[in-house]
């Protein structure tokens, strides 16, 4: 992988398309004058210029280092000047930063990925790997839930991804309508009976904190070993070097030593979830 030999000069970077995917969340489809190279669970800071920068991790197929799609929800300064973007604005991105996913160590076992929310956005990278490379796991399952169906990301991929024969996916919400005929509740009642060695397999989390912490909770009451838990910590990250302190999780950065953390290694600290 080349990484850029100076990761504090952002790449200028048009935008080729903005797509709406919720009320809340757009998806930006760009394309940087340097092909950028990134590992599944990496990110990259995103430059505003003239107003800021803020950290995301791609949702894109890392195999592809043309371009690069960010999915991204308005939650603050930097984030609702990005959905305002518009087809031929020019932006700035730098890195990849931080650590993926060690997918190499996933071969010949059992793969659970669960998101909640928003986390569908990261884990879609992910998945586009796993699924070029299905063959070397021994199976490959994939649980998802948000609020309700109107808040579900993908929704016609993930009708795709229901179709492969390389994957076992569920999904719920938490609130359905009519619209909805899937499952209703929370995520981890889709943990439930499984069908997997889970003393053996791996398991990856992303998603609201609150949904990491219960999923968590769950995996390891079905027997997955803590190791073998991968969680995507992504909280107050900024400078993505570990120099600005906000992103520390006890003897960790967060921005440096992940996001990707297993669970054995950030267990002890408190407040993991906060």
């Amino acid at each position: 992988m080349n990484k850029w030999h100076n990761p504090y000069s952002p790449v200028k970077t048009e935008v080729i398309d903005s797509i709406v995917e919720t009320p809340t969340i757009k998806t930006l489809q760009l394309k940087p004058q340097v092909p950028i190279a990134f590992e599944a669970g990496q990110f990259v800071e995103l430059t505003i210029p003239g107003l800021g920068e803020a950290p995301f991790t791609p949702s894109s197929r890392p195999s592809v280092t043309d371009e690069m799609f960010l999915t991204i929800m308005k939650v603050g300064k930097v984030t609702e000047a990005v959905h305002l973007l518009q087809t031929g604005d020019t932006v700035g991105l730098r890195g990849p930063l931080g650590t993926g996913y060690p997918i190499d160590s996933f071969m010949d076992k059992e793969v659970l990925v669960i998101g909640g929310g928003c986390g569908f956005a990261p884990l879609r990278s992910l998945m586009y790997t796993l699924f070029e490379r299905s063959k070397e796991f021994k199976k490959l399952l994939f649980r998802g839930g948000c609020r309700s169906a109107q808040d579900l990301l993908y929704r016609q991929e993930l009708a795709q991804w229901a179709k492969r024969d390389d994957l076992d996916m569920k999904l719920t919400v938490d609130a359905g309508d009519t619209s909805w005929k899937g499952h209703v509740g929370v995520v981890t009642m889709l943990l439930d009976d499984i069908g997997m060695d889970c003393h053996e397999g791996i398991a990856i989390v992303c998603g609201p904190p609150l949904m990491m912490r219960f999923v968590t909770m769950k995996l390891v009451e079905i027997g997955f070993q803590d190791q073998n838990i991968y969680l995507s910590m992504e909280r107050n990250m900024s400078c993505g070097f570990g120099k600005c302190g906000h992103c520390r999780l006890g003897t960790y950065y967060v921005c440096k030593d992940g996001p990707v953390f297993s669970y054995d290694k950030i267990k002890p600290f408190p407040d993991i979830w906060s």
